[in-house]
């Protein structure tokens, strides 16, 4: 089974340590009450780079993504690091982590069902709502990027499609203007067909050099759009690389890839 894997852009070379890396976790250690979830994860995402974690469902992929984020009140990390445009954030909360420019895109979409999708999309917003202009153009960027929302404006997020509720969840994220987006199981309970659309818009983002950090169950759209890869089993990167080495690994291809 061949993998249609996107060419790797070019990267700028890591000089001075870590001044192009704008994310690096090292060692993660993470538990939910007794259990351990994550078991010392490393990993980094350069600047302007699209890196992919894939992995099986309970893999550990989604607790990875709130744990950088902030949002994962309820985990305790026990041991590691996680550094983000050159501050240690492993002990802030999200709201500090999205000040600085991050933002997340949960598993499930999570639209707020009974607002406008208009609304959906400023409350995206919401720490820049003081500068209406700069709020008012994203609004435009992101209408422009997903025609279908703007013919929707007006209606209940909870009337969309499934893939429609996904472009509003990420239209949402992009509203914060973030310099780093964090991408949660874009395909959960989507038709193959809306699948390929929402990576489609993904690979639009990636080449337009957004600065993204996916976790996919589909190992074969990830890897599509992807820079570089790693790979969780069982809360451990068991592999990683650039996307089409990965693609080849016989394990991956076995185990992720149905070769």
């Amino acid at each position: 089974m061949s993998v249609g894997v996107r060419q790797p852009r070019p990267l700028k070379p890591m000089t001075n340590g870590n001044k192009d890396k704008l994310l690096q976790v090292e060692d993660l250690r993470v538990y939910y009450g007794a259990a351990r979830a994550l078991d010392g994860v490393s990993f980094h995402v350069a600047k302007g780079e699209v890196v992919a974690i894939i992995g099986s469902n309970g893999a550990g992929k989604s607790t990875t993504l709130k744990t950088v984020s902030g949002v994962a009140e309820l985990l305790k990390t026990v041991s590691g690091s996680i550094t983000f445009a050159g501050e240690r954030i492993e002990k802030k909360s999200s709201h500090h982590v999205a000040r600085m420019g991050m933002a997340h895109v949960p598993e499930g979409r999570r639209v707020f069902a009974g607002s406008s999708v208009e609304d959906n999309l400023l409350l995206g917003a919401y720490r820049r709502r003081h500068d209406r202009g700069a709020v008012s153009a994203d609004l435009e960027r992101v209408y422009g990027r997903f025609p279908v929302l703007r013919e929707r404006r007006s209606k209940p997020a909870g009337y969309l499609s499934g893939g429609e509720q996904q472009m509003l969840a990420i239209g949402r994220g992009l509203m914060a203007s973030p310099r780093f987006l964090l991408l949660d199981e874009p395909s959960l309970g989507l038709a193959p067909l809306l699948v390929s659309e929402v990576f489609d818009i993904i690979a639009e983002l990636a080449a337009e050099g957004t600065t993204i950090l996916l976790v996919e169950q589909l190992a074969h759209q990830a890897l599509r759009v992807a820079d570089r890869a790693y790979v969780l089993e069982a809360g451990t990167i068991s592999g990683g690389g650039d996307a089409g080495s990965v693609a080849a690994d016989p394990h991956v291809r076995e185990a992720y890839l149905g070769a």
